[in-house]
C-alpha cells in the first residue's frame, strides 16, 4: 500500500489527467494516505503542491497543518494563497501568527494589495477572527436587508456602498457581481474597466481614485431584485500592520 500511495503522489504533478485521478483517489484514502503525502510534499512541483493542498482540503485533517504552514514560504505565491486559505477553512491552529508573517512578507516584497495572495491571507486571517474589517454602519445595515443566503449586498445600494465605504476611510480593491437564479448563485460578467491604483500614492488620494473608479463600475453594473455586488476593500491598517 505504502508503494501505491507514493505512486500517486508522484503522478499529482502530471496535470495532462493522472493527477486528477490520483487525487480523487488519495482523498478516498483519506487520514490514512497523510503521512506519505506529507512525507512527499518536497518532491513535487508547483502543480502538485496545489493539489496536495487540495488534498488537505478534503481530507480535513489537522495533521496537514504544519505542512501547510510550510507552504507559506513557498516561492510560488498562488501555492502560499492556496496555502493560507486552506489554513483557515481547518482552522488550523497555531496559524494565525504564521499567516502575519506570510502577510508581513507580501507587503515587505510590495505585492500590490489587490493582488490574490495579500487578498487570500486577509481573508484567512479574517476567518481566523485575527483581523476585523472596518464595515460602516450603513454598509453594514444594508447588507442586512438581504437574503441570508445572499452573496453580497443588493445591487440598488451599489452607489450608497461605495460611498460609505469611502467616507469611512476604506480603499475599495474590486466588486464581483452575482446573480442568484433559484437557489443558485452565478457570477455575472465585470464592467470591463481597467483601472488599478498606485499604491506608492497618499492614503487619501488611493480611497479617493478608488470612489472614483468604483462609481463608474456602478453606473455599469446590472441591477435587479435577484442582484447582489460583493466589494472587496481594506484599511489604512492593512497596510501598515502591527508587529
Amino acid at each position: 500500500m505504502t508503494t501505491h500511495i507514493e505512486r500517486l503522489i508522484q503522478q499529482l504533478d502530471d496535470s495532462t489527467g493522472p493527477s486528477y485521478d490520483a487525487r480523487a483517489e488519495l482523498i478516498c484514502l483519506g487520514p490514512a494516505a497523510l503521512p506519505a503525502v506529507i512525507d512527499g510534499l518536497p518532491s513535487l512541483g508547483g502543480f502538485g503542491r496545489l493539489t496536495v493542498i487540495e488534498v488537505f482540503q478534503e481530507v480535513g485533517d489537522p495533521r496537514c497543518g504544519p505542512a501547510l504552514i510550510g507552504l507559506l514560504d513557498d516561492d510560488d505565491p498562488t501555492v502560499r494563497e492556496w496555502a493560507a486559505i486552506a489554513l483557515a477553512h481547518l482552522e488550523i491552529e497555531g496559524a494565525v501568527e504564521p499567516l502575519r508573517c506570510a502577510y508581513r512578507a507580501c507587503l515587505d516584497r510590495a505585492t500590490p494589495p489587490d493582488w490574490t495572495e495579500p487578498d487570500g491571507i486577509r481573508w484567512a486571517l479574517t476567518e481566523l477572527g485575527a483581523r476585523s474589517p472596518v464595515v460602516p454602519p450603513l454598509t453594514a445595515r444594508l447588507r442586512a436587508t438581504a437574503a441570508d443566503d445572499a452573496p453580497g449586498w443588493p445591487s440598488a445600494h451599489f452607489t450608497e456602498i461605495i460611498n460609505d465605504l469611502a467616507d469611512h476611510s476604506q480603499v475599495i480593491l474590486y466588486s464581483q457581481v452575482w446573480r442568484v437564479d433559484a437557489g443558485r448563485t452565478y457570477s455575472v460578467s465585470g464592467t470591463g474597466l481597467d483601472w488599478e491604483l498606485d499604491w506608492t500614492a497618499p492614503w487619501e488620494r488611493l480611497v479617493e481614485e478608488s470612489r472614483t473608479w468604483c462609481l463608474l463600475e456602478a453606473t455599469e453594473a446590472p441591477v435587479g431584485e435577484d442582484v447582489f455586488v460583493a466589494p472587496s476593500w481594506i484599511d489604512r491598517t492593512d497596510l501598515h500592520p502591527e508587529g
